[in-house]
């Protein structure tokens, strides 16, 4: 029985790099720095160590050779998920340039409304750095931040040092939108977060009005969707006074058609203050199931995100048109390959195409794979590289333990290889 410490996590999407964890075999116990989202995932126990070809096991060379016979004569095959680190993903985009794949990342129709706002108008966005060292006003839209990383106030907002901020317990945190899940907003010194809540539906035309208090345009109304117009013009106030304020939002969170208009007035608030003479930034979150690693390798590597096509024989890219759901659903696709290396409860979508599923030990599927290839996960079986939120940092992750099971990039090499 060993113990490490210092370990980063490649499930939170903040990049935590300070768990202790504990090694007995091949069973992992988080001693210490776990949260909701990282002590199970670490926790997982091995199930699986033997891939099967039709439900039956099989050697990992058998998987691997029917893998690439089901490939073989495919005309349109559709490689999702897309949960992984730097080098499977990389051995992914080889793998779907040989076949002429469509690539799909799990996340991407939620990271898509940021996509499209940064197209269409530019945002202007920082770091958790920044927001450790500089942040003194930090607005969160339509989010359960601590819902989505329970130690990022822990972290990087009620942090004792910071580089600009004399006292980091005297930073003011407002909710629009949602409600906290918990008090981790609460500063060291007890000082509650402000919420102003409404339903996501309403904060198209809650967050309009700031922008237009923002340009100090007249409003002609009280109140929208239940809050005030006032509270909104003191939201719009701590943020032009703030000497950096930040505004936090989750795509996936926000639920309703069209959001990415309501990321794009997000981003022109933040650009609205800047160009009063003061400091805002925007703060987007992700990070989960390796969908800014998967982005960041597809755009150097194509100049796309992760929805791209290489049936021409070139990478294409088409927000819309290549969503593999979709595809598999028109019958656009004649197979179906699932690489997920961090969740087990994520399954590939329904289909009666050919599927070749490349996942975490201990996956369970409501229809048995036509290939089933158990694989190591990243920071936990093997080492590797994956991006965390901001996208400034590509965390090193540790192995802590030999399980024997093969890595991402290994059984999507080999199937090319056996192409």
């Amino acid at each position: 029985m060993t113990e490490i410490t210092e370990v980063p996590s490649p499930f939170c999407g903040i990049g935590t790099d300070d768990l202790s964890i504990q090694i007995d075999g091949v069973k992992i116990k988080v001693n210490a720095n776990g949260c909701d989202i990282n002590t199970p995932a670490f926790e997982e126990s091995i199930t699986d160590t033997s891939p099967r070809v039709a439900g039956q096991i099989v050697s990992l060379d058998v998987a691997v050779n029917q893998a690439a016979t089901l490939l073989r004569n495919t005309q349109q095959p559709v490689i999702s998920g897309c949960a992984t680190d730097v080098n499977g993903m990389r051995a992914l985009l080889a793998l779907a340039d040989k076949t002429g794949a469509v690539v799909d990342n799990i996340n991407f129709n939620t990271a898509r409304r940021n996509i499209l706002a940064m197209q269409d108008s530019g945002w202007m966005n920082t770091t958790l750095a920044e927001i450790k060292n500089r942040c003194d006003v930090l607005l969160i839209v339509g989010t359960d931040l601590e819902g989505f990383a329970p130690r990022f106030f822990e972290r990087y907002l009620w942090n004792q040092e910071a580089m600009f901020v004399s006292d980091t317990g005297s930073r003011e945190v407002i909710y629009l939108g949602k409600a906290p899940s918990g008090n981790a907003s609460t500063s060291p010194n007890g000082h509650q977060a402000t919420i102003f809540p409404c339903a996501d539906a309403d904060l198209p035309d809650v967050l309009a009005v700031l922008a237009a208090l923002i340009r100090k345009h007249p409003i002609h109304v009280q109140s929208v969707a239940g809050i005030q117009v006032t509270d909104l013009q003191t939201i719009a106030d701590k943020l032009s006074a703030a000497s950096y304020g930040v505004i936090c939002w989750g795509a996936a969170a926000l639920a309703f058609d069209h959001a990415e208009l309501t990321v794009q007035v997000i981003c022109n608030i933040v650009k609205d203050i800047n160009d009063q003479g003061k400091r805002c930034s925007g703060f987007p979150l992700g990070g989960k199931e390796g969908d800014q690693t998967a982005n960041q390798v597809c755009g150097w590597t194509t100049g796309y995100p992760a929805r791209v096509n290489f049936a021409r024989g070139y990478p294409e890219y088409d927000p819309f048109l290549y969503d593999s759901q979709a595809m598999l659903n028109n019958g656009e696709a004649d197979a179906l390959i699932w690489v997920q290396a961090f969740n087990i409860n994520s399954k590939p979508p329904k289909t009666d195409l050919p599927t070749i599923a490349i996942g975490r030990s201990g996956m369970t599927f409501d229809n048995e794979p036509d290939v089933f290839i158990p694989i190591g996960t990243p920071g936990i079986d093997h080492p590797g590289h994956a991006y965390r939120l901001d996208n400034v940092v590509a965390i090193r992750l540790k192995k802590l333990r030999d399980s024997g099971l093969p890595s991402t990039s290994e059984v999507l090499h080999a199937i090319e290889q056996a192409l």
